[in-house]
């Protein structure tokens, strides 16, 4: 569990590091603006580690299968080897999805100074602005980005299927108990970002949606970086306690 929540650290970092700095300092700049080649770099990074994050989410629902539905033999499948391969997996899928959008990306013609309504470089924002034909473009962010919503969601809820079913078995008392704290800190995690995630890319782009989809940015962008940390962290015994004398202090 904490190598792969070492590598969910990891990616968040990365992810919210592309997006992050650049709107904090542009927040108080008159001038806002990014070079062509700045725009396609951050779309790249950004569409890179958001993919591999989602399929990271849904390793970790198989990891807590295993863990639920096989406990005695948890260090048998799930080796080192294995869940270094996976990781590995998920890194190589996120490359190879941005490399499509960000080679797509590049036959666009931009005409002039543009302004992206929006407060970092993402695909249906630079599509509005494009001088060519962006169905394309929009085709591939439909397909791709479709199929790893659907994809992952559908392993994740295979896994967590196939856990319920695990602790419907077990008798009352501790095993449930100890099996649904196991996973509500990834299922919190994992509905803040596949509702948001899924909110953004699965509608056509359009400047009457521009808006909504800029809060549901906001929130896997730069919401579920910062959440992930203090939802994992609840399971450890001694955050709770220094979490409960704080609200206490605050409090009284």
């Amino acid at each position: 569990m904490y190598f792969f929540l070492s590598a969910l650290s990891f990616l968040d970092i990365c992810y919210s590091s592309t997006i992050s700095p650049r709107m904090l300092l542009d927040l108080p700049a008159d001038t806002k603006a990014i070079s062509f080649a700045g725009c396609l770099a951050q779309l790249y990074f950004y569409a890179a580690f958001c993919t591999a994050e989602a399929y990271l989410l849904a390793a970790m629902a198989y990891d807590r299968y295993v863990a639920v539905s096989k406990p005695l033999l948890y260090e048998v499948i799930m080796s080192p080897v294995l869940c270094m391969r996976l990781v590995a997996g998920c890194f190589i899928v996120g490359l190879l999805s941005a490399a499509t959008h960000t080679g797509a990306a590049l036959r666009l013609s931009f005409c002039g100074p543009l302004l992206i309504d929006d407060f970092y470089c993402d695909g249906p924002p630079l599509f509005l602005v494009a001088s060519t034909d962006t169905r394309l473009n929009e085709a591939l962010v439909f397909v791709l980005a479709g199929f790893s919503i659907v994809a992952t969601s559908l392993l994740i809820l295979g896994s967590y299927a196939c856990a319920a079913v695990a602790v419907g078995r077990m008798g009352p008392g501790t095993g449930r108990r100890k099996a649904c704290s196991t996973c509500a800190a990834h299922l919190a995690a994992l509905g803040i970002f596949y509702v948001s995630l899924a909110f953004h890319y699965m509608q056509p782009s359009s400047a009457h949606w521009l808006r909504s989809k800029k809060v549901a940015s906001v929130f896997y962008t730069i919401v579920v970086p910062l959440v992930n940390p203090v939802v994992y962290s609840l399971r450890n015994q001694e955050v709770n306690n220094a979490l409960s004398s704080f609200i206490r202090r605050t409090m009284y």
